[in-house]
């Protein structure tokens, strides 16, 4: 299919009604991404992988199918919007995603010198349709159906993973693991569930010997100025069975950087640090380094959108910004096989696709010259319009708090 097809097929409903953002597009270019910092760090061993067996406490849980529960807020595919809620209170959503969680970052001191930033999250609550604080977990992912969570608990890396149900908010059972578990992604079907092994807890802070005017800054960093990553498990949640596979360390990543499912979930990805922002690399499931697939090679790791739900266009991130009051952002949405852009839609950061024209964004309510302070907006391909979904979301006080960050699935 050429792109000419692509565009025909994706945007026809579109074609008639709908103008193009204008010839507006050229008033300036620029990335406004800030890249990570990275301590560079010494190569070691190749990866392994070990079939593992995994404990369940008690009996399986069959995640999102054939649920007897009447029918929720959830099952509304209509459009949520709260544009008055920062951070929100009542469901937001809109087509096939909704924001099923959100979370909050604080820095928590363990002495004068180290540290750790600790999540709070609140989930959806799936009868009310209203997000209710949780204190008990460190890290949530929410399965596609949004019926189950796979959490951690506290004082990361965890020995076991549990599996919430949103609506009791009680966990049905728990996956032990042999190797402490750090980061947590669903499959596209949700029937699995890659587990990110770490030797410490990758959110660990360590006091910089840089002082400032304010005082010692505080980074993101390792106690032993490198990744702890290890690996990564496997895990089948119908059969509570799966495989750990090492990965060897790598010198150029974070503290923190996560593997997650490519779409069809015979591969995994994560992040790296390069010359440029957005690298990302792909194992296979026994940790060995292997090309990506066709489809995402040309994805970039800092855009969560990635493949429309039909698998025709890719969400590839911010190309342009135009000034104004507010300013205008337009994010780059391609070819998924060949890369070629396709066209532009609003939206300074891709998060979610609604469906397979429309997609949730973070877009800016500053000028270009102002702070940048962004709200959840629903966008749509070919067409310039912008539908707040949220409040503005504030910028972060300093870097031992973190405003509020989104986690979405489908419904």
């Amino acid at each position: 299919m050429n792109v000419e097809e692509l565009v025909r097929d994706s945007l026809r409903e579109l074609a008639t009604e709908q103008r193009s953002a204008g010839p507006g597009f050229a008033d300036r270019v620029l990335n406004t991404r800030r890249r990570r910092r990275t301590r560079r760090l010494a190569s070691v061993a190749a990866a392994t992988a070990a079939v593992v067996a995994v404990g369940v406490a008690v009996p399986l849980l069959d995640v999102g199918k054939d649920d007897t529960r009447p029918a929720s807020v959830l099952e509304e595919r209509g459009v949520h919007a709260r544009p008055g809620q920062s951070p929100p209170r009542d469901l937001i959503g809109a087509g096939d995603t909704v924001l099923a969680a959100y979370s909050t970052a604080e820095f928590r001191a363990e002495t004068d010198k180290r540290g750790a930033m600790v999540r709070t999250y609140w989930l959806i609550d799936p009868e009310t349709g209203k997000y209710e604080k949780d204190t008990r977990w460190s890290f949530v992912a929410v399965a596609p159906g949004l019926k189950t969570a796979a959490v951690l608990e506290h004082n990361l890396p965890a020995n076991r993973i549990g599996l919430l149900d949103l609506a009791t908010g009680k966990v049905d059972r728990w996956i032990s693991v042999q190797r402490g578990v750090g980061g947590l992604a669903f499959s596209h079907d949700g029937s699995r569930l890659v587990a990110t092994t770490y030797g410490e807890n990758p959110d660990l802070r360590v006091k910089e010997k840089m002082i400032t005017d304010d005082g010692p800054v505080w980074e993101w960093e390792s106690k032993y100025g490198r990744s702890s990553r290890s690996g990564f498990y496997d895990l089948d949640l119908a059969s509570g069975m799966g495989s750990w596979s090492a990965v060897a360390p790598e010198t150029d990543i974070n503290a923190r950087e996560d593997f997650a499912y490519s779409r069809t979930g015979d591969r995994v990805y994560a992040r790296y640090i390069g010359t440029q922002d957005g690298l990302q690399q792909f194992y296979d499931l026994k940790g060995n380094k292997v090309a990506p697939p066709a489809n995402e090679k040309y994805l970039r790791s800092d855009v969560d959108a990635r493949l429309s739900p039909n698998g025709k266009l890719a969400a590839v991130g911010l190309t342009q910004e135009v000034g104004g009051n507010p300013g205008r952002s337009y994010s780059k949405v391609s070819d998924p096989r060949t890369g070629k852009e396709i066209t532009r839609v609003r939206g300074a950061e891709l998060l979610a696709w609604a469906d397979d024209r429309r997609l949730i964004a973070w877009e800016r309510v500053t000028g270009l010259e102002e702070a940048y302070r962004p709200r959840l907006v629903l966008v749509t391909i070919g067409s310039d319009k912008v539908v707040p979904l949220s409040g503005v979301r504030e910028p972060d006080q300093d870097e031992k708090r973190q405003g509020w960050e989104p986690v979405f699935a489908r419904r």
